[in-house]
């Protein structure tokens, strides 16, 4: 009697480390794939801001035809970002510093674009010049928002992954921390302003 005991207490053991087990995989899966939406939402932001930059720069091609230094950086930035996937099953904190190196130059090289257009005030009020620019000032703020919801479900996946006793299956199936998006170079600083 005594051995037939012994035996259901080690039945039921097993039984709650295997439930255990698949519920923190399951769990851990539907964590993965809130990131995976997260990063997806990221990229169509991002690919909705290219999308927007060649009409905008042909707008701007036709008024300021001597500013042909900034308008091929932009391009060429466009053209260089658009290159750069990333997918999210490769996500590291270098491919994600990569990554946000090259939207940040383009960001960059679209203020300066967008700074030169205060030099011509007919393109100014050109309304499809207007539309774009509002359009990209909406797609930029879009950007920000998606960036914090990714930052947002990265976090409860990663201290799911890590989280003992989780982190032991974790390992076993593959599941690895994400990266998340961080501060700009210098935003830490304040911004100098002259007269």
């Amino acid at each position: 009697m005594g051995l037939l005991k012994n035996k259901w207490v080690g039945i039921g053991a097993l039984a709650i480390i295997v439930i255990w087990a698949i519920s923190t995989y399951n769990g851990m899966v539907t964590e993965e794939e809130k990131v995976n939406k997260a990063w997806g939402d990221v990229e169509a932001a991002y690919q909705r801001r290219m999308d927007l930059i060649p009409n905008l720069v042909n707008i701007v091609k036709g008024y300021a035809t001597h500013e042909e230094k900034t308008l091929t950086e932009v391009v060429e930035l466009r053209n260089k970002a658009t290159q750069m996937t990333i997918s999210v099953d490769s996500l590291t904190e270098e491919t994600m510093e990569q990554y946000q190196k090259m939207q940040e130059q383009l960001s960059g090289s679209l203020s300066r674009l967008m700074a030169i257009t205060e030099a011509y005030p007919e393109l100014k009020a050109n309304e499809n010049f207007l539309q774009l620019q509002d359009q990209l000032e909406g797609t930029e703020n879009r950007i920000n928002e998606v960036r914090k919801e990714y930052n947002a479900t990265v976090q409860p996946y990663n201290v799911k992954v890590r989280k003992f006793p989780a982190s032991l299956l974790s390992g076993i199936f593959g599941f690895s921390t994400k990266p998340m998006f961080k501060a700009q170079e210098g935003a830490d600083k304040a911004v100098e302003v002259k007269f």
